[in-house]
């Protein structure tokens, strides 16, 4: 069938069978299909949407196009986690260690990030030393060793999605539930894993402004997950303020290590543990008594921790030679006494992008030092003159713009607040 006859399908609302979908993707990824062809029926997809059954022939498609790991290359029973990104997420950072330290293996491709949501990868090159580009030897013989590994989407990792994601990009065909589906699973469905714990977040911080688009992203990437013969769940949690204290890379670092020791934010520490139990509930990791491990206790004695020390020596990072600093810390003072009802996320993340926390396009290079730390939350009372949050500056920000974010960004009730629910939804097949 002709490209043009696969675009007229699903221009008028047809539904596309797997051979179309396969072929399309297939000319696609090898250049015998254009980018004008691929972004026309980008935008029927856009308009028209895709069933469960196509779009997960289209993640198949899309993680066919490249390499696919053999799950017998990997031992033990492998587990992931996904984030749609937020404000101040550093989860992934404590939780695949955690896992591991239950009994799982976690092979974890993770993301840069892009504008004003952080990436793991960056966050992980806070550390100096750190690699995270492993060759797949060296990706296996880390997951061997030490049980989780987290490195960058290779060039043989889904070819389709680079391609694809870059053309969605400069179309306006971003924010459609099928084409987001399709990059995150195929990417996550070519690590080889035996199941996946979902991450969806929600709120001004987020992708997915409203618990609606929320929940039907949700449903998506389960349907897909489940079509595609993998146990998965999705949490939808709120991200209409930071996750934790602190937002930057170094600084969710150190927050990473406060929680893999038993410390850390009460939120940022309860995600953690909360989703290391579905991962392990997911596939089906149990303790010696027959129930699922406790990650808490993990955490408490110090093997999470002592695990993502392993992981980051074989990465080639040196925890030991200490993260970079900003060379001011300049605290933020509450106008008034009362309690916090406001603590934007989205501003919050501007703000940590102006001071060069993140980048504005791909190959902008970021200040690892800088960002906000200590945070207060939504419902904390404060006095007039405490520091709503410490700035971590190296001086090249605008100071006006970056005084005119924060200070938009928290408001003060002289009324008690109730702090809001973190864990808004699950969503199971």
């Amino acid at each position: 069938m002709l490209p043009q006859w696969i675009i007229e399908k699903k221009r008028d609302g047809a539904e596309l069978d797997t051979a179309d979908i396969r072929a399309f993707i297939a000319g696609y990824t090898d250049g015998t299909i254009p980018d004008y062809q691929m972004a026309a029926l980008a935008m029927a997809i856009y308009f028209n949407g895709m069933n469960a059954r196509e779009t997960a022939d289209l993640t198949v498609a899309m993680m066919e196009s490249g390499k696919v790991i053999d799950p017998n290359q990997i031992s033990g029973i492998k587990v992931d986690k996904h984030s749609t990104g937020g404000i101040g997420d550093k989860i992934s950072i404590p939780l695949a260690p955690l896992v591991a330290a239950c009994g799982a293996t976690v092979p974890m491709i993770s993301g840069r990030g892009l504008g004003i949501t952080g990436g793991t990868l960056d966050k992980l090159e806070s550390i100096p030393g750190y690699r995270v580009g492993l060759s797949e030897q060296e990706f296996f013989q880390t997951l061997e060793k030490v049980g989780c590994s987290m490195i960058g989407q290779t060039a043989e990792i889904a070819p389709a999605d680079k391609k694809l994601y870059a053309l969605r990009d400069v179309t306006a065909t971003v924010p459609s539930i099928p084409l987001i589906v399709s990059s995150i699973m195929s990417k996550k469905m070519a690590e080889g894993i035996d199941s996946l714990v979902l991450d969806v977040k929600c709120g001004s911080g987020a992708f997915m402004k409203d618990i609606e688009s929320a929940r039907a992203l949700a449903k998506g990437l389960v349907d897909t997950g489940v079509a595609m013969g993998k146990k998965v769940v999705a949490l939808i949690t709120d991200m209409n303020q930071p996750l934790g204290r602190a937002v930057g890379n170094a600084l969710e670092i150190q927050e990473s290590l406060d929680i893999l020791s038993g410390n850390g934010p009460a939120d940022a520490q309860g995600l953690t543990i909360t989703l290391a139990e579905h991962m392990l509930r997911v596939a089906e990791v149990l303790d010696l008594g027959g129930g699922v491990s406790n990650p808490a206790l993990h955490l408490q004695d110090g093997t999470a921790l002592q695990k993502f020390r392993q992981m980051v020596a074989c990465h080639g990072g040196d925890l030991d030679a200490g993260l970079p600093v900003a060379s001011n810390q300049i605290p933020l003072p509450s106008p008034k006494s009362g309690y916090v009802s406001k603590a934007d996320a989205d501003a919050i993340g501007r703000a940590s992008l102006l001071l060069g926390a993140g980048r504005a396009k791909t190959t902008d290079a970021i200040d690892h030092a800088v960002g906000i730390s200590d945070l207060k939350k939504i419902g904390e009372r404060v006095e007039e003159g405490e520091p709503l949050c410490t700035i971590h500056s190296n001086g090249h920000e605008d100071e006006a713009q970056l005084q005119q974010l924060l200070e938009s960004a928290f408001e003060i009730s002289d009324n008690t607040i109730e702090p809001p629910p973190l864990i808004l939804e699950i969503v199971s097949s």
